[in-house]
């Protein structure tokens, strides 16, 4: 295992273990978990591994072999760039007083870079697996990933909801991850869709409209005030939509009417899995890549062109996934129109004089845990 070598190299010992933490994508319920609501996301089969030790000091050194130099930091609050998602998580889980020291920790990546595929959170997931087994705090799976979204929250201010890091934690293989981001209620839905002559394909655009430029705090912000201005706690508290969108205009009524209906539409997929009616899921895929283009507004030319190329192609359907402005699109295609839609989407791009997409299919795997 190449990490392992690394890390024999960087550190002149064994590392005490090795973790990995899968990226996650989103099947359907975008931008509803900061808002209260519904997600239901898989983990895919690429994620971060890390390979670690605990030192007796404070320091944490650490090494990426996707980003050059090895870096010490001794101060938390001193650590720059990528570093910071890593000592993050440290610092989290100082400030809850568990009994956590330094480590040397190795880090190896294989997330498509570009893909909106949720490095950021594995990444922190992997290590709060990690410190988790290794200083017998003893947290569960959800505690993990709440601690690894609070250091993404509060220490490398972005203020994204628990999703990405919840599927990390705990996805499994085979099963896309239903969660109710209020009660952080989560169940494990099947989703095999090879049973069914089906392959979930990711358009990954490679583009990136930087999301931490404020717009996606942006967002979450007019949402907060819709929520205030009609007198519920979160948006998946609205039950008369009609009735609160005669209350709200500009922004706020458009942000209110994607976040509840993609509620609903995330509770609709459930239903048709349940019934075994995966083929019929593609209607709401291409019902929530509207709302999310025109109500909440965070895709961009190359999404759509990804998704309405995809569906004129012969996708049974196709939406953008995570959060937006870049990244990826999620296209639902019979075994037997994978090529079609392949060729309709790369020659779409090239008709734009874009680079070509790259495309592939994504099952769901299993979460967080300890290889070695």
């Amino acid at each position: 295992m190449r990490v392992i070598e690394a890390f024999r190299e960087s550190f002149g010992v064994e590392p005490q273990g090795v973790w990995h933490a899968p990226g996650r994508v989103n099947l359907i319920g975008e931008h509803t978990d900061y808002n209260d609501g519904y997600v239901l996301p898989f983990a895919v089969p690429w994620g971060i591994t890390a390979a670690v030790t605990p030192r007796e000091d404070g320091a944490v050194r650490l090494r990426s072999l996707q980003a050059g130099e090895p870096v010490t930091v001794e101060n938390l609050n001193q650590a720059e760039g990528w570093a910071r998602y890593v000592v993050g998580v440290f610092w989290v889980l100082r400030e809850a007083g568990h009994p956590v020291r330094g480590a040397d920790l190795v880090i190896d990546g294989d997330v498509p870079q570009g893909a909106g595929l949720s490095s950021s959170a594995a990444l922190e997931v992997v290590v709060g697996t990690a410190l988790n087994e290794l200083y017998g705090l003893g947290l569960t799976k959800m505690e993990i990933a709440l601690a690894a979204q609070k250091a993404e929250n509060d220490f490398v201010g972005m203020p994204c909801g628990i999703m990405d890091q919840a599927a990390s934690a705990l996805g499994e293989e085979g099963k896309a991850l239903f969660m109710d981001c209020r009660s952080l209620g989560t169940r494990n839905i099947p989703f095999d869709l090879a049973q069914h002559g089906l392959q979930l394909l990711i358009i990954n655009t490679g583009v990136h409209h930087e999301l931490a430029d404020g717009q996606y705090a942006r967002r979450r912000q007019d949402c907060e005030n819709a929520a205030k201005h009609l007198g519920v706690a979160a948006l998946r508290d609205v039950t008369d939509l009609a009735g609160a969108l005669s209350r709200l205009s500009g922004d706020e009524r458009k942000r209110t009417q994607h976040v509840v209906t993609e509620n609903h539409r995330v509770e609709a997929l459930i239903g048709l899995l349940r019934a075994g009616a995966v083929r019929e899921i593609g209607a709401l895929l291409n019902a929530s890549h509207l709302s999310l283009r025109d109500q909440f507004e965070v895709s961009c030319a190359e999404l759509d062109v990804a998704v309405e190329s995809a569906v004129r192609g012969g996708a049974r359907g196709a939406r953008m996934t995570g959060g937006g402005f870049g990244g990826s699109a999620i296209a639902l295609v019979a075994d037997d129109r994978v090529e079609a839609v392949r060729e309709s989407v790369t020659r779409a791009y090239a008709e734009r004089g874009w680079a070509a997409p790259e495309i592939y299919p994504a099952t769901p795997a299993a979460g967080a845990r300890r290889l070695h």
